[in-house]
């Protein structure tokens, strides 16, 4: 794969299948990195660390330090994971004229032969709480599995299991699809159904002013819509409302396993 800094152009999807059926679907825009090969070339067009419209900033990962790298690499050492010294991409959302929310960032670590290793899900709630869900031993297309610990929305219980499946290719379309779906206890199918899907194309000039011009309150607007939809399941949807818990004592929640493919799953989604 491509290893320089890239901007994906795509849709985020949302589908609530209960009790009643809620879907939307948003365009949106969101970083692409290779993490390594920046810290050795350095950030190149993409304004790292710095005031910029469109920038990406360290400490919105992790535990806030400066470097979110040796945050990943000292997470995975604590989970005896040593062999994820490959390149690592994380799928994250810049900041816009300063300000972001990331409901969810996806650090892809690989060995040094590019296999993938590890996949890190890192959370972001609206109250200001973060969790990660750590994937062990993923592979791409093959939907692995966590149990649902950390509080998101008030419309879904802190119970279940999450779905993950991630794909992913190269070449001159390349494209990238991270697809969850949550079960609860009900025993009648996911009750949520998300992706969020995208071109990707190398972070330039260009494809900065492209992001801006098509997304120029990016976080801001991610916040909104989320409040906005919150609304619409309260006063028309009819959907069940829990109560916020206490945050997770664990940080890091791991996979609990790996499931076979899904049959209706096609490579990529179109």
């Amino acid at each position: 794969m491509n290893e320089q800094a890239q901007l994906g152009f795509g849709q985020v999807r949302h589908t609530r299948t209960r009790p009643r059926r809620n879907a939307f679907a948003y365009p949106t825009a969101f970083l692409m990195l290779p993490l390594r090969s920046l810290q050795r070339s350095g950030p190149g067009a993409l304004a790292r660390n710095r005031a910029a419209l469109l920038s990406f900033h360290d400490r919105d990962h992790g535990d806030g330090r400066a470097d979110c790298l040796a945050w990943f690499d000292e997470l995975l050492r604590e989970q005896g994971i040593g062999d994820a010294d490959g390149e690592v991409w994380l799928h994250t959302y810049p900041r816009v004229w300063g300000h972001a929310f990331k409901p969810v960032s996806f650090w892809y670590g690989h060995r040094r032969d590019g296999s993938l290793r590890v996949v890190l899900a890192e959370v972001n709630n609206t109250f200001g709480e973060r969790h990660v869900y750590l994937l062990d031993a993923p592979r791409y297309g093959v939907p692995c599995e966590a149990d649902k610990v950390f509080h998101v929305s008030p419309f879904c219980p802190v119970r279940g299991r999450y779905r993950f499946t991630f794909m992913r290719t190269a070449g001159q379309r390349a494209r990238t699809v991270v697809r969850i779906d949550y079960f609860d206890e009900a025993q009648a199918g996911a009750l949520l159904q998300t992706s969020v899907s995208g071109e990707l194309q190398a972070l330039t000039g260009a494809s900065v002013r492209r992001a801006l011009w098509s997304h120029p309150l990016l976080g801001l607007a991610i916040v909104a819509r989320i409040h906005w939809q919150a609304l619409r399941l309260w006063l028309f949807k009819r959907a069940p409302f829990f109560r916020q818990p206490p945050a997770p004592a664990r940080f890091v929640t791991p996979a609990v396993q790996r499931t076979t493919p899904d049959a209706h799953l096609m490579p990529i989604e179109r």
